[in-house]
């Protein structure tokens, strides 16, 4: 009786030239590259192929990042070495109007809009925000809040910048001075929307510290009694970032609105809302307000607004 022939599953695929392998590799993900790496050998000296890592850098990578890369000695060995740099370190472009970043999982393309790129009402005016450079600040200049009862502030960016087909939300950066009021009791209002189309609100927490006296209280908060705090002076600039944030991917909720959450970089960040880029041509806002209440708040240190991909519960 003849033997049967050797499937394409009894090859292996390990057997296969490292070419080969490097190939289809390149159809799968960053964090799946890296997975296979652990395999066999053969798997990871594929798994370091520029083909592979070239395919995982956006198409304009090179005139859109090249000079902020430049200054960098010695040169990356590898397209793996610059595809892993650019996740974890954000670069400078649009002459410092805005950080450009890789998601390291997925390879999608990340920003971060500059405080001076925001549409700020009153930011000029020293009397409402004053700018600072901050020493290991992401931008040369941030936007401090000293005190308003109109706050409003606006980003925008072009969706042909974004990864297409690609889940985003965006987030305002911040952190809270030690001269922080007017924040505790009172959510602001946020949008994230294509220009031109109606978009839907929400409401968030700029501050988690009186979290437990908003849920003894929640019919206080709408009292009108608490929306006229009167206006206090700015004393101290010195940043504090409150003990009670935590650091897991579960959007965190009080009070059914959203609180700010622990960035590993030490800074805070609030989800203003999600946007699905399904390739269509627009200009993307986001928007954080408070202009109803008539109360005066400050003390707030605007690092900028980071639109990034959203990773999606299973």
């Amino acid at each position: 009786m003849a033997k049967p022939r050797p499937t394409a599953a009894a090859v292996g695929f390990s057997s296969l030239p490292e070419g080969c392998i490097a190939h289809i590799l390149s159809f799968t993900s960053p964090q799946d590259v890296c997975r296979f790496a652990s395999v066999s050998s053969t798997f990871r000296s594929a798994a370091d192929a520029d083909a592979i890592w070239e395919r995982f850098l956006p198409l304009e990578y090179g005139a859109e990042i090249s000079d902020a890369l430049s200054h960098i000695f010695p040169p990356f060995a590898s397209k793996k070495e610059l595809y892993l740099h650019l996740c974890r370190f954000p670069v400078l472009i649009h002459c410092g109007a805005k950080s450009f970043s890789l998601d390291k999982k997925t390879g999608k393309k990340c920003y971060m809009i500059s405080p001076r790129e925001l549409f700020i009402v009153w930011g000029d005016a020293p009397r409402y925000w004053r700018w600072t450079s901050p020493p290991g600040a992401r931008f040369g200049e941030l936007a401090e809040l000293v005190s308003v009862c109109w706050l409003e502030i606006r980003g925008k960016i072009e969706t042909q910048m974004l990864s297409p087909c690609t889940l985003y939300a965006a987030y305002l950066v911040f952190k809270p001075t030690t001269s922080n009021y007017g924040f505790q009791h009172h959510p602001v209002e946020v949008t994230v929307g294509l220009v031109g189309t109606e978009t839907p609100k929400q409401s968030v927490y700029l501050d988690v510290v009186d979290r437990e006296w908003r849920q003894r209280h929640p019919t206080l908060l709408r009292s009108s009694g608490l929306f006229n705090l009167g206006r206090r002076r700015i004393i101290d600039t010195q940043v504090a970032v409150p003990r009670e944030i935590t650091r897991n991917d579960a959007p965190a909720e009080d009070c059914g609105h959203r609180v700010p959450k622990q960035r590993e970089d030490g800074w805070l960040e609030v989800q203003l809302g999600e946007f699905f880029h399904n390739g269509v041509d627009g200009e993307l806002e986001m928007s954080v307000s408070e202009v109803k209440g008539g109360y005066w708040k400050g003390g707030l240190l605007i690092q900028g607004v980071e639109i990034r991909p959203k990773a999606l519960i299973a």
